[in-house]
């Protein structure tokens, strides 16, 4: 591949990736001004959430089979302009009806640009055999800091909603119009079949994946109830926790593709470990704050490469097709965030936080000490396939 179009497909992959975590995270801090302007109690906001992520899950379900026929392209940017158009009639749907409508296909919108995006990248990485997917995780992770600070800013100097949401659209608009032209046209594979049954190898890659997003989802939830239920932080500065885990992930990803690049897949997920336990064991036992917040940091390094990994292991195997098994990764992915958190606050009720935290930072050592066996029997299955 000519180095100017794999150039100018790296930034339209890089904006594409930007854009999805943009997106997500500026819808967050308008949760709150929804339930007010609603008048719903918890339990209805949670089935309006629902519909975010039942939109997203059978979008992820169906692109693979539109990415068959289709490519990748086309999907990135119906998925991108689909998430620009609908945030702001989400910071005025007035009934719960029209709100989880709009959920709804804002999540479908998601959904689609997640899988074709992670497909594009795959494609990417092996038209210049280089490794990408951890740069591109991370412009993901530094979308999502931006959206959420951005939102927050316009709200803070009462700009409103509305407003608020316009200038987010439009920039999101900008990106992806300009990621348009640089997207590569991949060739189709019209020889795969557009669906099959998941393979054992993939399953447990998912597996990997979905306690990967368990964690992250439940440091996005859990982790200021933790600081300020352990008496490290004050509640106006509860959130400190998550920010620093949000941008250790993102420098985390930043070097990974040069990690990757010098002692392979395998090995820089079994090294992440150490940082995990560490982590853990500091948020969990801490006895100041500032022992807290390098567990965090710890933690968001050691986990930051994992799903760019999972995913790249996907791409590579070749029991069943590409575009399938990025969309049975990524759901995982997303019923481990949906799942995570509830299930977090299920075992807390029983155990305690602290002991909850515990029992994850258990888990996620596990899945990167064993996905070094999992991405052996993949790739050993791919070359039996062959």
């Amino acid at each position: 591949m000519p180095s100017a179009n794999w150039s100018a497909g790296l930034l339209g992959t890089r904006l594409a990736f930007f854009v999805a975590g943009f997106g997500l995270a500026a819808w967050a801090p308008l949760v709150p001004l929804a339930k007010e302007r609603l008048g719903v109690d918890n339990r209805v906001l949670g089935l309006l959430l629902l519909c975010l992520g039942a939109g997203s899950v059978i979008a992820m379900l169906l692109t693979s089979v539109s990415n068959a026929r289709y490519g990748s392209k086309p999907i990135i940017i119906a998925g991108g302009l689909g998430i620009s158009l609908i945030l702001p009639w989400l910071a005025v749907a007035g009934t719960p009806l029209s709100l989880g409508a709009m959920l709804f296909a804002f999540g479908v919108s998601l959904g689609s640009i997640d899988v074709a995006m992670n497909i594009h990248a795959i494609e990417l990485e092996h038209a210049t055999g280089r490794p990408l997917m951890s740069g591109f995780h991370a412009q993901y992770s530094i979308g999502e800091f931006t959206g959420s600070a951005a939102v927050t800013s316009f709200l803070s100097l009462q700009r409103g909603p509305l407003i608020s949401t316009l200038v987010c659209s439009a920039l999101m608009m900008i990106a992806i119009m300009s990621a348009w032209p640089r997207l590569l046209a991949m060739s189709l594979r019209p020889q795969e079949p557009l669906f099959v049954l998941p393979n054992r190898s993939v399953l447990m890659v998912a597996v990997l994946a979905a306690i990967t997003f368990l964690v992250e989802g439940a440091m996005l939830d859990w982790s200021a109830l933790l600081l300020v239920g352990q008496g490290l932080l004050a509640e106006a500065h509860g959130g400190l926790g998550c920010m620093l885990f949000s941008i250790a992930m993102a420098a985390g990803r930043l070097s990974g593709d040069t990690m990757v690049a010098r002692l392979g897949d395998r090995t820089t997920l079994m090294l992440g470990t150490v940082p995990i336990l560490t982590g853990f064991l500091a948020v969990v036992a801490a006895p100041i704050a500032l022992i807290a917040m390098a567990g965090f940091v710890l933690i968001g390094l050691g986990v930051s490469n994992v799903v760019p990994v999972l995913c790249r292991c996907a791409g590579k195997q070749r029991v069943m097709p590409v575009g399938v098994a990025i969309a049975v990764i990524t759901t995982a992915g997303y019923a481990g965030i949906l799942v995570g958190p509830a299930s977090i606050g299920l075992v807390a009720h029983m155990v305690g936080l602290p002991l909850a935290f515990a029992m994850l930072g258990v888990l996620m050592c596990i899945a990167t000490l064993s996905a070094r066996m999992v991405m052996a029997e993949s790739l050993q299955a791919s070359a039996q396939r062959e």
